[in-house]
């Protein structure tokens, strides 16, 4: 039990890890600080984009560690690091493609006041790539 439990408590550290590292490539990608436009401007879109990354790089930490477990632990840890950070870095891939073939600037309206359609899309293609790497762990 004492086992289980630390493991389970590696892969959730493991798993807030790559939380923060999409945060901070989301941030990379955005004008000005993200955490400013969450926190003190309320930026509604920067709140929906982040919201995506987390909720897509939870689905692919989950799956690797679901489909690999029995692998042993070692190897399911290094798995799940391998898949979330190819899942953060696809999603920073499909942001920047996303900014680069719609008119204006994805990387502004993502941290815009008032929810503005091309946040939603953006933030639907987040999840639509982790669903891709998803499917791709099995």
């Amino acid at each position: 039990m004492t086992t289980a439990l630390l493991f389970g408590a590696a892969y959730s550290l493991l798993g807030i890890a790559l939380l923060v590292v999409g945060f901070y490539v989301i941030d990379a990608l955005t004008p000005g600080r993200l955490g400013s436009h969450l926190t003190e401007t309320g930026s509604i879109n920067a709140g929906l984009v982040v919201a995506a990354e987390f909720l897509g790089v939870g689905a692919i930490v989950f799956t690797t560690i679901w489909t690999n477990a029995d692998a042993g632990f070692g190897p399911a840890l290094g798995w799940t690091a391998a898949f979330g950070l190819l899942g953060i870095a696809l999603q920073a891939v499909s942001f920047v493609i996303l900014d680069a073939v719609t008119p204006g600037s994805l990387r502004e309206i993502a941290v815009s006041h008032g929810l503005h359609p091309a946040a939603i899309v953006a933030a639907a293609a987040q999840l639509a790539v982790s669903a891709i790497v998803v499917a791709s762990i099995a």
